[in-house]
């Protein structure tokens, strides 16, 4: 039974809010927005090395090599803990939901529309933001941001590259087929 809720906490934890971060190259200045959400029904894999459950601090921990999945929404890192509460639903019901998400050493995380890179990365379902820090990439198709650490509102859709000098490369949508500006039509 243990088990099962370390997994439903891990299953809640990811990928159930992780967002389009990025907004299109022609407005990227202008912060990013939350997406899609992905689909809630769709299942969680996860794989690692191995898996520690530690169920009075109501914690799952996968260690090494980990790789989780739900829909085409993907985090690799080399560690992940998510922690979790039983909730009690209006019908009576209890449900467990993952309340931090906590993933540590070389943290990928990719959606269809980018590519996330850092050293570590926190999300609280509840407030629905995720901060990724140490050295971090963003990449959505040509334009890419880095710095040393990424704070994102999911629900207002704020997101600010903080930590220091940020980087910005920017490749604006044009009237010529979409081939930047200057480029041969």
């Amino acid at each position: 039974m243990t088990l099962r809720f370390a997994a439903s906490a891990a299953a809640l934890f990811l990928l159930a809010a992780t967002p389009a971060l990025a907004q299109e190259a022609t407005d990227a200045t202008a912060g990013a927005k939350a997406g899609d959400k992905g689909n809630d029904t769709a299942p969680v894999d996860i794989v690692s090395n191995e898996m520690e459950i530690l169920d009075k601090e109501k914690k799952a921990i996968f260690r090494g090599a980990v790789d989780a999945t739900k829909g085409t929404t993907n985090l690799k890192s080399d560690e992940l803990t998510v922690t979790y509460a039983d909730v009690k639903q209006p019908d009576g019901a209890t449900k467990t939901d993952a309340t931090d998400l906590d993933a540590k050493g070389s943290v990928i995380i990719t959606t269809p529309k980018e590519k996330i890179t850092g050293d570590w990365a926190k999300y609280d379902p509840q407030s629905e933001k995720l901060t990724v820090g140490g050295k971090v990439k963003l990449v959505q198709g040509t334009t890419v941001l880095e710095g040393n650490e990424l704070r994102a509102d999911l629900k207002t859709g704020r997101t600010q590259m903080t930590g220091g000098r940020v980087k910005g490369s920017f490749l604006p949508k044009s009237s010529n087929g979409g081939k930047g500006a200057g480029a041969p039509q």
